[in-house]
């Protein structure tokens, strides 16, 4: 009996060994995440309730080794299209790249084909939705969207300019877009300032996505070519 004893005593020893080694593997794989953490804000990945988040919602605890959401629901949320962050380009202001974005969609004046083709259904000007920031940008650009679909065209405007919308290359939209970006950054304080806190850190962002999303539509890749500059 004391032999039995024995041998299941090894055994309980052995599988503690295995166990301890498995957790001991288990934080070798995330230690190098934490440690991509320190120093930052702990709340950047604070877990947000999933019946609490919007359907097009990626939230803060979705980010994956080395990775941070930039999620609306905390600082980085500056770093969003939508954020209020004024900035003035070719001697215009316009209260957020959202707003910016979404009024290239609309005519530049009454010789516009767009406002020719459908003048009584522009209900906001180009001024006005350069002003607007955040959902309410969102809004009259789907606005936009429907009458664009109307008129068959595929295209918006800069500067009397026709660039693609949905170009899949890094054409004269995405750099039109590239270039808004890097104005909010140059002169807004505490864009550098949350964008250089986040290191070296892979940014995602905090809605759904489509897999082929065009390259102007990827704002956090801008964001991680801009980085650099700051250091």
């Amino acid at each position: 009996m004391l032999g039995n004893f024995l041998i299941e005593g090894v055994g309980v020893k052995k599988n503690f060994f295995i166990l301890l080694l498995g957790i001991l593997s288990l934080y070798g794989c995330h230690s190098k995440p934490f440690a991509e953490r320190e120093g930052k804000p702990s709340e950047w990945w604070t877990p947000v309730p999933v019946d609490h988040a919007f359907s097009w919602e990626v939230l803060p605890q979705d980010a994956g080794p080395g990775e941070v959401i930039l999620s609306k629901r905390n600082e980085l949320g500056i770093l969003s299209n939508f954020a209020a962050t004024p900035f003035e380009y070719h001697g215009k202001k316009y209260a957020s790249v959202e707003g910016f974005w979404q009024m290239m969609k609309y005519p530049e004046g009454p010789k516009d084909e767009r406002f020719l083709r459908a003048k009584n259904k522009w209900n906001l000007t180009r001024d006005e939705v350069s002003k607007m920031t955040g959902f309410e940008a969102k809004d009259a650009g789907k606005k936009a969207d429907e009458i664009m679909k109307e008129l068959k065209i595929d295209w918006v405007t800069f500067e009397g300019k026709k660039m693609v919308y949905r170009e899949k290359a890094k054409g004269n939209f995405y750099k039109v877009i590239y270039a808004a970006e890097y104005e909010k950054l140059e002169q807004n304080e505490k864009v550098r300032e949350v964008l250089y806190k986040t290191g070296n850190l892979i940014l995602r962002p905090d809605h759904h996505e489509e897999a082929d999303a065009a390259p102007a539509w990827r704002y956090y890749d801008i964001w991680m070519e801009l980085r650099p500059m700051l250091k």
